[in-house]
């Protein structure tokens, strides 16, 4: 089979490359799935440098995330037959023809979607659940600021919100971006991403500030947040894109009265198993529904596996680009 393999950890991904493997063969509880498309992630491309707190042992398969077909079942595995259309995830492994993970990894894909896009959704929406109703429990109505919206968990972020019922403003950094952003999700209001976004988003709030704030970048755009958040605001720390991990001073909640919370999806599922599955429940359910709407910036071939890791590294990806194995 074709996979996306990685034997050593090298800068600008150059100890990864395509690779003719065997076809795995599941073990007990475990579920071989035929890949038909694989996200791509920020962590997929961290791992092949090594740079990301999961470090898997050499070689390996890179990919979080896929959709696909149930090929063969390991021993002990019930509830699944060969042909059902699934979606997973797993810590790697995905950018492969098959694809072997736990049958505890795998859920029916929603008929509402296709192979790209129900391949791009399981990561960012659960992200964009645990943050906006667990973290937040944001109300219909509230204003949520939505930093780095373009990318795959945030645009996730925005489409969620919306279909919860907030009103949001979207910031992203290019004109292109925000203009896809109006296009295809309709917020309340499309910002630039750049210094004195705070008095904007005042003036759109009638100087009330936001309800929430969704931040995956930190450095100065937190530092800015901290002074367009309402009082009793919610400001969810979901990332340090910018590559600067802030501070603040806490006589700023204390005087806004605003909560600074951390947001980690993973951990929260781990954390709380029942919640967990719930939340997942729920986007899928959102998704069935077709109350959510995944974008795919770009399908590729998985021969084409560079060029989609570039394009994320270059920041021009509306959504999410998939490989298609």
């Amino acid at each position: 089979m074709r996979a996306l393999q990685v034997r050593e950890l090298l800068a600008d991904h150059a100890g990864a490359g395509l690779a003719d493997l065997a076809v795995p063969v599941p073990g007990p509880g475990e579920v071989r799935v035929r890949v038909r498309a694989a996200a791509v992630n920020f962590p997929d491309l961290l791992m092949t440098s090594g740079s990301y707190q999961l470090k898997p042992d050499l070689p390996f398969v890179s990919g979080l995330e896929f959709a696909g077909e149930v090929d063969a079942l390991g021993e002990g595995v019930a509830g699944w037959t060969g042909g059902d259309a699934v979606v997973g995830g797993n810590r790697f492994g995905a950018m492969a023809e098959y694809t072997v993970v736990p049958v505890s990894a795998l859920r029916a894909k929603p008929d509402a979607l296709g192979w790209d896009e129900a391949a791009a959704y399981p990561v960012a929406y659960l992200t964009a659940y645990v943050a906006l109703v667990r973290c937040a429990r944001i109300e219909p109505g509230e204003w949520l600021l939505v930093h780095g919206a373009a990318g795959g968990v945030g645009l996730a972020t925005v489409d969620l919100a919306k279909a919860l019922g907030a009103r949001v403003i979207a910031a992203a950094s290019s004109a292109e971006k925000r203009a896809a952003l109006a296009r295809l999700y309709g917020p309340d209001a499309v910002i630039a991403a750049g210094p004195g976004f705070r008095e904007e988003v005042k003036a759109l709030t009638g100087g009330k500030g936001v309800d929430v704030i969704f931040d995956p970048v930190g450095g100065d755009i937190f530092d800015e947040s901290t002074r367009c958040i309402a009082f009793g605001g919610r400001l969810l720390v979901v990332g340090f894109a910018s590559g600067r991990i802030p501070e603040v001073s806490v006589n700023m909640p204390l005087i806004k009265g605003f909560s600074v919370v951390g947001v980690r999806a993973g951990e929260y599922g781990r954390r709380f198993p029942a919640r967990g599955v719930e939340n997942v429940a729920a986007i899928d359910a959102l998704a069935a529904a077709g109350r959510i709407r995944p974008h795919v910036h770009a399908a590729l071939d998985l021969a084409d596996w560079c060029e989609g890791f570039a394009m994320l590294e270059r920041r021009e990806v509306v959504g999410k680009v998939v490989l298609r194995p």
